[in-house]
Order: structure tokens, then sequence, then C-alpha cells
């Protein structure tokens, strides 16, 4: 039996920490529930997830349906396309059966690519790894973008396929009508090829996913300015957690516009957030006279959860003892309200 290869590639960079990857993790148990009970999709579609935040790995490797367990998903810091696309590329080579004269090999493989920010490599380094895959795989796999939100660089996304979509509502009840929709274009897909057709249509477009007008193509920084995330440590518990802004653009009481960034939530993260993370992110700096808001601990439920280390420079969260610790050096500080901004580090995004 032919296979129909599906790989999800998926964005886990800190900016869809929260609902997004929430909605992405119950969206999977989704595919594969309603992927089972159909009998074309049954017979032919493997599926498998690669995510990509400041690293790539593989969480679930290209298997069946039916042995198939949604995976836990990480979070990372950084938003580096070029490892999704070149861990994309390795595990399309190591697993693809080619087609020769004496078998017919697998289908084309469809890729899901899942992305709501900006990449954070070098220009060059993506235009490297962007030709690369239109030598290599352009042509032998077909590519499926969405972009969860209007903050993608299309510029870059149109060069890797014709097929970017947009998914712009984060209420739960769109996730599960836009997950439905990709089943539906899986399941489209896996009987074309059981009536011997192309094995790839994408199902008609809903309310919540719409195809992008790639004429209007601008090109976005490297670090992606549309949410500002911090990385923190609990004190108690010593788990690493996120505390994640989004920018809001305003005019301010002279008549200028003016842009902070307001609190969305902080979130836990685990120890696989190192892994993902980008070792060489840099020094970047915002000052909090930007940010609004400060979150408790997601950890532990100490009060306050923006705790700033002179010592070592990093965010964690503080309780009403009158000497505190900090989590990433040990050191021992009595903390107090600050009144001035100052600067402290942030994440890629």
């Amino acid at each position: 039996m032919r296979r129909l290869p599906i790989y999800f590639l998926i964005d886990v960079s800190e900016s869809m920490v929260g609902e997004p990857i929430e909605g992405v993790q119950d969206g999977m148990a989704t595919i594969i529930k309603e992927l089972r009970a159909d009998p074309y999709a049954l017979e032919t579609v493997w599926v498998s997830v690669i995510v990509f935040a400041g690293q790539a790995k593989t969480i679930a490797p290209l298997q069946e349906v039916i042995s198939f367990y949604p995976p836990k998903f990480p979070v990372g810091s950084g938003t580096s396309l070029c490892a999704g696309l070149g861990h994309l590329m390795y595990e399309l080579k190591k697993n693809i059966v080619p087609t020769t004269t004496e078998q017919k090999g697998d289908w084309k493989p469809v890729v899901f690519l899942f992305t709501d920010g900006v990449p954070t490599d070098s220009p060059s380094d993506l235009q490297a790894v962007i030709a690369e895959w239109k030598q290599k795989w352009q042509r032998s796999a077909n590519m499926v973008v969405i972009s969860f939100g209007k903050n993608t660089d299309t510029g870059i996304l149109a060069q890797l396929t014709e097929n970017v979509l947009i998914f712009d509502n984060s209420d739960a009840n769109a996730y599960k009508t836009f997950f439905k929709w990709v089943t539906s274009s899986i399941k489209t897909s896996s009987m074309s090829v059981e009536n011997n057709s192309t094995g790839f249509e994408l199902a008609k477009f809903d309310d919540v996913v719409s195809k992008i007008d790639l004429t209007k193509i601008e090109r976005q920084p490297v670090v992606d300015d549309n949410f500002v995330v911090l990385a923190a440590k609990c004190q108690n518990t010593k788990q690493p957690y996120l505390i994640k802004y989004r920018k809001n653009v305003f005019e301010n009481n002279f008549g200028d516009i003016a842009l902070e960034y307001r609190l969305v939530g902080a979130f836990r993260a685990d120890a696989s957030y190192f892994e993902m993370s980008d070792e060489n992110a840099g020094d970047l700096k915002i000052s909090t006279d930007k940010l609004m808001g400060a979150p408790t601990c997601p950890c532990c439920g100490n009060q306050f959860g923006f705790a700033f280390d002179g010592a070592c420079g990093r965010l964690h969260c503080v309780g009403t003892e009158k000497i505190n610790t900090c989590p990433w050096c040990d050191n021992k500080a009595q903390y107090d309200v600050g009144g001035d901004g100052f600067d402290v580090n942030r994440t890629r995004g």
C-alpha cells in the first residue's frame, strides 16, 4: 500500500505560548480521531510532527494513523525557520520511499507549516535554506503554510509555496473549525490518491481560514516585535515560565502615536524550553517602561512574578519573605518595588 505522508511543521516559539499552543495541542488530537474513523485515511495516511523554535526536533516520527498518539508540545526561544525547514528536509530524505522502475513509492508528502511570527534567522541563512527547499523538495512535496494571525513575514512564506493561508481568530470554537478544515483537507487528499488522482486537494475555505494576498509582501525584522516574551524562573520549584506581552499601538494624551506592550499572561514551561531555544539569541533588551502589567508566578502562586535580580540580570518570582533567593544564580537579596524603568533581557519571540 502506497503511503500519503503528512508532516506537521509547527512553530513552538514563545509567542505561541498560551492559547495558540493549547489550540494546536487539542487540534492534533481532533485530527487523529477523525482520520481513524475515515477508511481512506486509515489505509493511506501516515503522520509526523516536527516542532521548531530556536532549535528543531521530531516529536512524533512518521507512523500510521492507527498507532499515532498526539505528543505534548514544548516551547522554546527564537523562531528559526532555518532549523525547522532543515530538519523537515532531513526527515523527508530519510523517510520518503521514492518511485523507481521497480516499485511505486509514496505519494507526494503534504506539509502543513503553522507559524505565528517572524523568523529570527539572518536573511542570508534564510535564503540559503529556501534555495535548498526549492531545489530539492518544492516540486516533490506539497506545502501548505498557515499563518496564525497577521504578524507573519509573508515575503518569506511566499517563497516556500503558493498555498499561504491565514487563520486569524483565536477563540476556542474557531480553533475547532480550523482543525476540522485541516482534517477535511487530509481526507480529501487521501481519497484522491485512492482514486489515482493528484493526491493533494485542499478542502473549501471556511470563515476562519482564507488565502493571503501574496502581492502585498513586506519584509519584517529579525526580532519579532509583535510580542515581547520574557523568560523567568520560579524561586520555589526552579521551573521556568514565560511572561508574554502583546504589542499595543495607541494615541497618547498629546495626540502622538505611542507603543507599549500589554500583559497577556505568564505560562509554565518545562526543561525542554532550554533544549528548544536558540543559544545564540544575543543580548536583547527592552525597557520596563514599555511593559504594562506584571503577573503572579504560574508555578507556585507567588504574588510577584516579575522580580529582577541585579547580579545575573534575570527574572524570577518572589514571595513575602524579607530575603529571597534568585533561582538562576542563587544570589540572596532583599527586594523592593522600583519606581523608574530599567532594561530587562527579552527573548527573540
